[in-house]
């Protein structure tokens, strides 16, 4: 019963709208609570969701956004599979520590694509910088996501279900078209190269999480960079680049594909020659007042 309990579940989630990852996330989270009591899903009472809780928080000693994931996933499954209206459910408040995100100079960001050790592992981060992209979506780009009539880039059903288009500079556009006619796979841009490095032609899988970033961190090591670096860095400083060239914040969160603009504005926090324009503005308001 529980079995298919967890696949309505993951088809509830699918209907309104959650992505893959986060219906793993969810299923995952539930299918934990019912192994710690060793009983079906529908068994479970409310006051041992509490103890589950409790036990996680206290004996275990969960980060906050690992017990946000338990909390939300148990609570979507007995609010709207099970249909049950418990108090617990209402009750837990996970507080959301948010910190400012890695950043990378645009000196540390050319640094760092130079001394890539590939042609295949320069263009994939140029691209995951330069269009602002999750490294699954990177991986996953296809010929017919590139559109260079329009110069964008669409990114269809991405993280939260949301489909954008992306601006697409020249210099990557020329950068992809390269790389690809290197192996001409109609399916994927970074097809997986398989043991012997000469699949890609042929290949029917995109490369493989592990590959590019393993690359990226013997690099970052071999160049004794001290910031953390992972392939998400380079999403974070495409967003704050570009908030520190001044493109409007509205439509860096389009490009993102952030759901609500306060995700966004994280990257606020970080930005350097914004505040330094900030502090100038203020100095020629007051100049003017007091002149």
């Amino acid at each position: 019963m529980s079995k298919e309990l967890l696949a309505k579940l993951d088809e509830d989630l699918k209907l309104s709208g959650y992505a893959k990852r986060s219906r793993q996330s969810y299923v995952r989270s539930v299918r934990q609570l019912m192994n710690f009591w060793g009983c079906g899903l529908e068994e479970v009472e409310e006051q041992q969701v509490r103890e589950y809780w409790l036990h996680c928080k206290d004996e275990l000693d969960w980060s906050g956004a690992t017990m946000r994931i338990s909390y939300s996933g148990i609570k979507f499954f007995y609010q709207h599979t099970l249909k049950r209206d418990w108090e617990t459910l209402r009750l837990l408040k996970v507080k959301r520590h948010v910190t400012p995100p890695t950043v990378m100079s645009i000196e540390e960001v050319r640094q760092v694509l130079e001394a890539l050790p590939t042609p295949m592992n320069q263009t994939f981060y140029t691209a995951v910088y330069s269009l602002g992209l999750r490294l699954g979506e990177a991986r996953h780009l296809t010929p017919a996501q590139v559109d260079s009539e329009r110069m964008c880039v669409r990114i269809p059903e991405a993280k939260g279900g949301v489909t954008r288009s992306i601006p697409l500079p020249e210099g990557t556009l020329c950068t992809l078209r390269a790389w690809w006619k290197t192996h001409r796979n109609p399916d994927w841009i970074f097809p997986a190269p398989g043991r012997t490095g000469n699949e890609a032609p042929r290949a029917t899988r995109p490369v493989s999480e592990t590959t590019v970033q393993g690359a990226l961190r013997r690099t970052v090591k071999r160049l004794k960079i001290a910031k953390h670096v992972h392939p998400h860095t380079f999403r974070h400083s495409y967003a704050t680049h570009l908030l520190e060239a001044g493109v409007p914040i509205q439509h860096v969160q389009q490009c993102l594909g952030h759901r609500s603009l306060v995700t966004t504005m994280i990257y606020l926090h970080v930005t350097e020659s914004g505040r330094e324009q900030s502090r100038e503005k203020l100095n020629q308001l007051v100049r003017g007042v007091l002149s």
